[in-house]
């Protein structure tokens, strides 16, 4: 089975910081609650507020794309589209427990 690992960061602009604190913990739950999630942690750099840290990790490709869709129609979606994002998407095997 070929899991999919997002690893990076997503810049915020100053005018846009105070709505992305206030929709991300949100987001953060329902994705957490999606199936085929297996880890998604979305962190605020310590050093920089304006610098998300993510690692998201899911079962499939299926699953991650299921991800995307849910994404765009949400409020995250709207809110999130100005993110200047690094991500680097990876595809690998492994083997379930």
């Amino acid at each position: 089975m070929s899991k999919i690992v997002l690893k990076g960061y997503a810049l915020s602009s100053d005018e846009d910081l105070s709505v992305i604190e206030a929709e991300l913990s949100k987001h953060i739950e329902l994705t957490r609650q999606e199936k085929g999630c297996l880890v998604f942690e979305v962190l605020q750099d310590q050093n920089n507020r304006n610098r998300f840290n993510v690692y998201e990790e899911f079962i499939d490709k299926e699953s991650f794309e299921a991800h995307q869709v849910r994404v765009k129609s949400s409020k995250w979606g709207i809110v999130s589209g100005n993110l200047e994002k690094h991500y680097h998407i990876e595809e690998g095997v492994f083997q379930l427990t």
